[in-house]
């Protein structure tokens, strides 16, 4: 669980609905310009400090070329190493002096540069970010060392047995979509992205386009002021005509597994899984699903209860339905005590997923599910870096702030009824994946 020109001819959409009426409260300023590059605009009560977002619509999911991925993942580290007019060395001293705080991540659907400064440095900044989106400047040896960084990444993250499973799972999902390998990439094709500079430069060229990015700007600001700025130095940035065709995943005919024997001792882990929905503000799935895990595999489910604070056989147990562009997982995780005890505990959460199939959820236990994830996000945003941290991820999705708005009318629609057929639909046996992790014997 992310689009100007030079003259001003954008469609401007002031959102004033009242925190009762709507999940997102703040008013705010959706902005496009004909080059294709949105701002969105959120004007807070908090002093002086300012929080801007940059989101690229550009993840793992867009590496469609064999023995290319990891480079959504690479431009995370190489959009730091400056250009010709500002180079590296003069790009951190500035930050420094205005005391900016700066960093970057990226996932399967796009990659997210943030900053968080005064609100007095946001025309130098947003000169200093369009400078880099558009100018990006680095060398073959530059480009040599930053890939070797990203291999010992690799290789760090591979240490961690949570890192090691997901990567595996992904692995065993998927045989055509390009969520088949991880953010990071494939292991060989990482190994040889220092021979990969003159691709490195194709694939900037295609994504960091105005049309696929979108600037956030949240925090103690003048909507209209910052929509100049903006004009000033992003206006010019020519729009890309490139498109993904994005391969997509064919329905699978059986379950599948996988098991990693583990080279040191740890505690064995289990992932286990279903195809879920992709991302929809339109429909319950996404919704429901959502209420579905929160129920089912929450701390305040009966499965943790029993599974972690009675049995004690898990130290950990939760679930993930993570928001993707396309169909991806919803999975169940548990970390045990001992490897003895791995089917039981597949045993268990199989039984409550066929009982999410079959017997029909209490209303009043849905209703409190669905008052808590609302006011757990209205919490989250308690300062202007949150909200457009929370922003982020949904326009990353829809590009745009409403989607928050209409994913919670989604939530409050969903029944009991709506629980048990969702769960059908998606809790298909043939999709099911799962893969187990322990010390190797």
């Amino acid at each position: 669980m992310f689009r100007l020109a030079v003259c001003i001819l954008a469609i401007t959409l002031p959102f004033l609905a009242s925190a009762q009426q709507k999940m997102f409260p703040y008013p705010y300023d959706q902005h496009d310009f004909p080059n294709g590059l949105r701002l969105i605009s959120v004007k807070t009560d908090y002093p002086n400090v300012v929080a801007l977002y940059i989101v690229v619509q550009t993840g793992s999911r867009n590496e469609i070329e064999p023995g290319k991925s990891g480079f959504a993942h690479f431009f995370e580290h190489v959009m730091f190493r400056g250009t010709k007019t500002v180079p590296q060395d003069e790009y951190e001293k500035a930050l420094k002096q205005m005391g900016v705080a700066s960093n970057a991540n990226t996932s399967d659907d796009r990659t997210v540069y943030h900053n968080t400064l005064s609100k007095e440095d946001l025309g130098q900044i947003l000169k200093l970010e369009a400078d880099r989106f558009q100018n990006l400047s680095y060398s073959e040896n530059v480009f040599r060392t930053e890939a070797l960084a990203v291999l010992g990444e690799y290789n760090k993250n591979s240490a961690e047995p949570f890192s090691k499973i997901d990567e595996v799972f992904s692995e065993t999902a998927y045989d055509k979509h390009t969520y088949k390998h991880t953010t990071m990439g494939f292991l060989k094709d990482i190994e040889d992205m220092p021979n990969q500079y003159a691709y490195s430069k194709t694939f900037f060229d295609r994504f960091y386009k105005p049309e696929y990015t979108t600037i956030i700007v949240v925090g103690d600001i003048d909507p209209v002021a910052t929509r100049k700025l903006v004009q000033q130095y992003w206006g010019n940035w020519a729009r890309g005509n490139y498109k993904t065709e994005i391969p997509a995943e064919p329905a699978h005919t059986a379950p599948r597994r996988n098991h990693i024997d583990w080279p040191t001792q740890t505690l064995p882990i289990l992932l286990t899984g279903y195809r879920n929905a992709a991302y929809t503000d339109t429909e319950i799935d996404s919704a429901a699903l959502d209420l579905i895990g929160t129920l089912a595999f929450s701390p305040n489910s009966d499965l943790y209860k029993k599974l972690v604070i009675q049995e004690q056989v898990a130290d950990t147990l939760g679930f993930g339905n993570s928001d993707h562009l396309d169909p991806s997982y919803f999975q169940v995780f548990a970390r045990l005590k001992k490897a003895a005890d791995l089917p039981r505990v597949e045993k268990e959460i199989l039984a409550t997923i066929e009982r999410l199939k079959t017997k029909r959820i209490e209303k009043d236990k849905l209703d409190a599910v669905k008052s808590r994830l609302r006011y757990e996000l209205a919490l989250q945003m308690n300062n202007s870096e949150a909200i457009a941290r929370t922003l982020a991820h949904y326009v990353a999705l829809k590009r745009t702030p409403e989607t928050i708005n209409r994913l919670y009318e989604r939530y409050a629609q969903v029944t009991p009824d709506d629980l048990l057929r969702i769960a059908k639909k998606y809790f298909v046996e043939s999709e099911r994946v799962t893969v187990t992790l322990a010390p190797k014997q």
